[in-house]
């Protein structure tokens, strides 16, 4: 296997531009189904060949679900909260995952007992892991739950995208037994559907943006030679990652503490996540190359065809000829060359992304919480009171009051 690509960019050439149920559902019968529960890490481990497996026969098009993912989060983390991995078994056979944990939280002051996915803002998309018999699997995991809901205050699942089908069974479980339900809506992630041949898909973009592109891309070809280097593993791939993540961190992302090597254990984290990607295969680190200098990354995984761009970043010294615009750019290409089927910019609509595509994809925290006091209370403050106050622009103005003031403390 090649562990790293360096393909030569030629001068740019002229283009022509241009759920939410509201019924309960149907009765689900739970036969011969059981649910063993994985607390301690060594079990969690051994589990690796099984719940990859499950995750390739649930469809799951993505890799935050991964074990390779949450296991590199849970060592790298390390959180203040126990494992609760529910395994759905079919006789001896298992069928579904749930990848939960426990720990303390609070919402608005108040002390809780939280419930939760194996997640973080690290975590670009998760959902629960089903397969055969979704549907029996889900109330099997949400009986579970409910028969411990006296030691847990909240259910929270983050980062759950509008076609999660296994967190949309446990919803209407709950909704069933008239638990508590709230949802956050918390980013659009930009994907682009590789649907059509390159030149179809660039008469999409706008003559702006196209004309940026090769203006910059001009400017840099002045400099002397360019070229896109895509490094996937090997022996120079410790030394590939030292260099990408100092780019990475170059420009406003290190002085904001934004970047990867800002924390210890988010340095960590994407070290070691990145070594295991390169071992299975999905890792693609894409650097701009101007005379031999790299000067600009894009980390990206590439998974069940899919192209997800995790993280980037440029020298400075360099921003003038728009690196990062002129990298976003050779990766599209290459993966159109690659015959992907879709690439995913993760996060947020930022507007450099949407320079890109039209296409969003919704993504919403849900909660679940048990019907008692005082959870009615705090259910009411944060999805009936809270949003109403957010509509009023005092509170806006009080809320951006505080942040300048935050940062003034912080500066």
């Amino acid at each position: 296997m090649r562990m790293a690509e360096i393909y030569p960019v030629e001068q740019p050439e002229a283009v022509q531009p241009r759920r939410n149920g509201s019924d309960p559902p149907e009765e689900v019968p739970v036969r011969d189904l059981s649910v063993e529960l994985v607390r301690d890490y060594e079990s969690f481990v051994d589990l690796k060949s099984v719940w990859n497996r499950l995750v390739t026969e649930a469809g799951i098009d993505h890799p935050f679900i991964r074990h390779e993912w949450v296991r590199t989060w849970w060592e790298c983390f390390k959180p203040e909260g126990e494992l609760h991995i529910l395994v759905v078994m079919e006789g001896s056979d298992p069928i579904a995952i749930a990848p939960l944990m426990v720990d303390h939280g609070h919402l608005f002051g108040w002390p809780i007992r939280r419930l939760r996915g194996i997640a973080n803002v690290y975590t670009e998309r998760f959902d629960i892991i089903l397969t055969r018999r979704a549907k029996e699997a889900s109330k099997a995991i949400w009986n579970f739950l409910a028969a411990e809901a006296a030691t847990w205050d909240v259910l929270e699942l983050r980062q759950i995208p509008n076609d999660a089908h296994g967190v949309e069974h446990l919803r209407l479980c709950a909704f069933e037994e008239q638990f508590l339900l709230g949802r956050w809506h918390s980013s659009d992630g930009p994907f682009i559907p590789i649907d059509r041949p390159w030149e179809a898909y660039t008469k999409t973009l706008s003559k702006k943006h196209l004309y940026n592109v090769r203006s910059r891309g001009k400017g840099l070809h002045r400099l002397g030679d360019v070229q896109h280097e895509i490094v996937t593993g090997g022996e120079q791939l410790n030394r590939a990652l030292d260099e990408a993540f100092l780019l990475e961190a170059a420009a406003w992302k290190g002085k904001a503490g934004t970047a990867i090597m800002s924390r210890t254990d988010r340095h960590a984290f994407y070290r070691t996540l990145f070594a295991r990607a390169s071992e299975e295969g999905w890792l693609q680190v894409h650097f701009l190359v101007v005379n031999g200098k790299r000067i600009a990354v894009q980390f990206a995984l590439v998974f069940q065809n899919k192209l997800n761009i995790l993280k980037s970043g440029y020298d400075p010294a360099f921003a003038s000829f728009g690196p990062a615009l002129l990298l976003c750019e050779l990766m599209l290409r290459d993966a159109w060359k690659r015959g992907l089927e879709e690439v995913d910019f993760l996060g947020n609509s930022e507007p450099w992304k949407l320079e890109w595509t039209s296409h969003t994809r919704p993504h919403s925290w849900l909660f679940m919480l048990p019907n008692r006091q005082p959870l009615r209370l705090l259910h009411r403050l944060k999805f009936s009171v809270l949003p109403r106050l957010q509509r009023h622009a005092a509170y806006r103005f009080l809320r951006s009051g505080i942040n300048l003031g935050l940062r003034a403390h912080e500066d």
